[in-house]
């Protein structure tokens, strides 16, 4: 199960500062890279994380709208992020979006067991979320050529949707204070 991804004839290939330069170019974009002393599990230590937060300060609360990872996680299928270099950009892509990718609805996605035939080993290939597709994210490892374009513009759909869930928490609470 391949998504449909775009090329624009770049022949690039997104090193992780570079998707963390693009993230981080976008307004409100609080970074945070957990390591030894922080409050994160030693399993993120060295990932990052992207949130919308327009007073600049990493919120106590909500879920990052992408991150990268940079090892393999327990419960997910080995993506190979344990060569050099090896990285995966996971974004949360919203329904529409995702759909338009993988052409069926996040809820029909398949459940995490099932996902497990797809070859996340593959580098440059658009593909639900291991663990969190149900919920509207897609990911890829190593994005070039074939993704990366793709990645920068879905990176942009997942920012407009963390800051559209930021302004109606803000408006429910307006009108509840």
């Amino acid at each position: 199960m391949h998504v449909n991804v775009t090329v624009e004839g770049m022949d690039e290939v997104m090193n992780e500062d570079e998707v963390i330069d693009h993230v981080c170019s976008l307004p409100h974009v609080v970074a945070w890279r957990p390591g030894a002393g922080d409050d994160a599990p030693p399993i993120a230590w060295g990932d990052s994380f992207f949130y919308y937060s327009p007073d600049g300060l990493l919120p106590s609360t909500g879920q990052p709208f992408a991150t990268i990872t940079t090892k393999d996680y327990p419960d997910e299928p080995t993506c190979g992020l344990e060569r050099p270099g090896a990285f995966r950009v996971n974004i949360h892509v919203g329904a529409h979006a995702y759909e338009e990718q993988c052409g069926h609805h996040p809820r029909r996605a398949p459940a995490p067991e099932d996902l497990a035939v797809l070859d996340y080993r593959e580098s440059d290939v658009l593909l639900p979320h291991p663990a969190y597709a149900r919920l509207g994210w897609l990911c890829v490892s190593n994005p070039a050529q074939r993704s990366a374009s793709a990645v920068r513009g879905l990176v942009v759909i997942a920012h407009r949707l963390a800051a559209e869930r930021h302004q109606r928490r803000n408006e429910k609470s307006s009108a509840a204070g």
